[in-house]
């Protein structure tokens, strides 16, 4: 398996363990988490052209995610 940028846990290694307590206490943190990585591996995919996709897709993609990455980062900054 290749490495796949962006991992939560590479984004904020300061809160690993913060991560995993909200994962397993906060429904909605869970699914944002899970949604996060879904389509953080969507992205890397697509950029490595495992399956490739039109620019305006991509870019919507990566809008996703940083949106869910804003999300997540409130949540464990509170």
């Amino acid at each position: 398996m290749t490495h796949t940028p962006h991992e939560l846990h590479e984004e904020f290694p300061e809160h690993a363990e913060r991560i995993h307590e909200l994962k397993t206490s906060n429904a909605h943190f869970a699914h944002l988490f899970d949604t996060y990585h879904e389509i953080n591996r969507a992205v890397h995919r697509a950029e490595t052209d495992v399956e490739p996709t039109d620019d305006f897709h991509l870019e919507d993609m990566k809008k996703q995610r940083l949106l869910l990455l804003d999300q997540l980062a409130e949540m464990l900054r509170g």
